[in-house]
């Protein structure tokens, strides 16, 4: 079996074990969120819990607040976090954030949540296709992004142009934010680089960087505002 068609059965058994449980019921939203965590071995405990915490403020920020609540349909959330190929575990399922109290419900949640696995590699390739999977089985929205955050590159199993060629991402977003570090920025900004030429995909997808995980709050509000402000006309197209 050639290089290619061994990827594509990585492919396949990864989207046999990433297949989740029954999917949510239908409820009419604009915008399925997923937002993915990086909990591989080059993030230690201190990091993790900035990202976590990070995270959980982001979202109960007064301007992430009001973008939530910008148009009159809601916007359905979710979270998963990821490392290894087969380590990818939801912190919180799909919940359709129709009010201020669910939304703070959503970030309590997320902020008490603790990680599942510190010492596994970064199988990006596979984090995507679960989040794909995730998307399947979302609340019905008229449009469905996912957002990877990490601070390294894809280095074990497939990358993010295979999970795209293979898994369901007609119609999918996806988002970066990258966490640089000094390394990164010595080595040319290579995990920056990484993001916007490997990662990117689909209509109006961008990138956000971290100088580092003490500033994910900043990065991940900058973020979640642009997400989920309503769609400008005429926005540019970067479907890979």
């Amino acid at each position: 079996m050639g290089q290619h068609g061994k990827h594509r059965s990585l492919v396949r058994a990864a989207a046999l074990l990433a297949l989740l449980a029954a999917p949510a019921g239908a409820a009419n939203c604009r915008l399925a969120l997923v937002l993915a965590l990086d909990i591989s071995s080059s993030v230690d405990v201190d990091e993790d819990r900035l990202q976590r915490q990070g995270l959980a403020a982001a979202l109960v920020a007064p301007e992430v607040r009001q973008a939530f609540f910008a148009a009159d349909a809601p916007v359905a959330l979710s979270v998963f976090e990821w490392s290894g190929r087969y380590n990818q575990e939801i912190v919180l399922d799909w919940t359709l954030i129709s009010d201020p109290q669910t939304l703070a419900q959503a970030a309590d949640r997320i902020a008490g949540s603790r990680r599942s696995y510190n010492e596994f590699p970064t199988a990006m390739g596979y984090a995507l296709g679960f989040g794909a999977n995730m998307l399947q089985r979302a609340p019905a929205c008229l449009q469905s992004t996912i957002d990877i955050a990490g601070d390294g590159e894809n280095n074990e199993g497939f990358g993010p142009q295979l999970a795209y060629a293979e898994f369901a991402f007609g119609g999918v977003t996806v988002n970066g934010l990258v966490v640089a570090n000094a390394a990164d920025f010595r080595s040319g900004a290579s995990v920056t680089k990484f993001y916007a030429h490997e990662v990117l995909y689909g209509p109006g997808a961008f990138l956000v960087v971290a100088d580092g995980f003490e500033d994910y709050t900043r990065a991940m509000r900058a973020k979640l505002v642009r997400e989920l402000s309503p769609i400008a006309i005429g926005a540019l197209d970067v479907t890979r």
